[in-house]
């Protein structure tokens, strides 16, 4: 057991930042200190060249229960922030508070995984809010791996998830060599699963259910990514009405790398892009309903039939035309419209899902609406 010390009432030595721990006596001591406003790797540089022997490093309330392991230059650990509250309760409660890190090495204690971190990013999207954003969830936090200036290093962030996604976008094309990236994409979109280990919904840092703007169409399931049943697969060509319906035909010329006329083609919202996912706003104001189309390329069973579940929220309601979708055989593209009208009033963001169901696959759509 070691003291324990917190700089309470100071903000710069209650974060530990550069140079604040001066005139506090942390020699030999546990040293807990707020995060915010610098590094958490700094935090520990300061309390080490202050003379401390450990860190305890307490989260903010907007970071709530999302920890994160860091190489960090003494013995540390980082507690949620409602434990944090606890660890100021009793150093507040006693003359002399005490502390100790105890190493146990590898301890398996996940209880809800996977669930999300306070630093990924969040939606909608801001320039198109008719594409549901994000697409997609997978592993990147405290990732284990080799590094280039020592033997290994955990990281978290969109430098891990990426190469995990961009992985499986590779293992994926090799198994399907023809496919395009938006079959890639769809393919692991559709095949995402929402739920973690407890069978409950995957939760956010505050341990609340994440919803679609946390997890997008939920976390990326290699295995049923490879054969996804249904893919809805859009070229390149399918994206230019959806550009010139956001910006000006130079501008899509840059994007493109080669000329374009907007006033040529019909530009199209971008719901009615062929997404994997359907986003769409409901105005107060106007009961009448709102119809997109989607076109679905079979690349499961050759023979293969398909009916539809729609799980919607109270507040909407919504049909399919046609329920039922049979292919005869691999690469038939067969196509739906899915229509949307308010209930009456409620405003916020409602979510649900679109499911085409065989005896062998689950082509999953999530629906996120927002009511105005």
């Amino acid at each position: 057991m070691l003291p324990l010390v917190y700089a309470a009432g100071d903000v710069a030595a209650s974060h530990c930042l550069n140079d604040s721990l001066n005139g506090v006596d942390v020699r030999g001591k546990i040293v807990l200190c707020d995060r915010g406003d610098n590094s958490r790797l700094e935090k520990a540089e300061v309390v080490k060249s202050a003379g401390g022997a450990g860190v305890i490093l307490v989260n903010t309330p907007e970071d709530a229960y999302s920890t994160v392991a860091d190489p960090l230059v003494l013995p540390a650990s980082n507690v949620p922030y409602v434990v944090g509250l606890k660890i100021k309760a009793y150093i507040n409660s006693t003359s002399a508070p005490e502390a100790s890190l105890v190493f146990n090495g590898t301890v398996m204690h996940t209880p809800h995984s996977p669930s999300m971190a306070s630093f990924s990013s969040r939606g909608p999207s801001q320039i198109t809010p008719g594409i549901l954003k994000p697409d997609i969830t997978g592993p990147g936090v405290s990732i284990l791996a080799a590094w280039t200036m020592q033997k290994f290093n955990m990281i978290s962030g969109t430098s891990m998830s990426c190469p995990h996604l961009s992985g499986i976008a590779a293992l994926i094309r090799k198994a399907n060599p023809d496919w395009s990236p938006a079959a890639i994409k769809s393919a692991i979109m559709t095949t995402a699963y929402v739920t973690d280990n407890s069978r409950g919904p995957i939760l956010d840092e505050r341990h609340l259910p994440a919803d679609f703007f946390a997890i997008g169409a939920g976390h990326v399931n290699p295995p049923k990514a490879i054969d996804p049943g249904l893919v809805y697969d859009l070229t390149p060509q399918d994206y230019i009405p959806y550009l010139c319906g956001l910006y000006e035909s130079y501008l899509v010329e840059v994007i493109v790398g080669r000329p374009v006329d907007c006033s040529s083609p019909k530009s199209i919202r971008e719901g009615e892009l062929n997404y994997p996912s359907i986003s769409l706003t409901l105005p107060a104001n106007n009961l009448k309903s709102v119809r997109y189309r989607r076109t679905v390329t079979n690349v499961g069973e050759p023979t293969s039939t398909y009916r539809v579940k729609l799980d919607v929220p109270q507040e909407v309601s919504a049909t399919v035309t046609p329920t039922r979708l049979s292919f005869d055989e691999l690469n038939q593209k067969q196509s739906f419209s899915i229509s949307f009208r308010r209930n009456g009033g409620g405003s916020g963001a409602v979510q649900g899902q679109l499911l085409w169901v065989s005896t062998k696959h689950v082509v999953r759509s999530p629906i996120s609406i927002r009511l105005e």
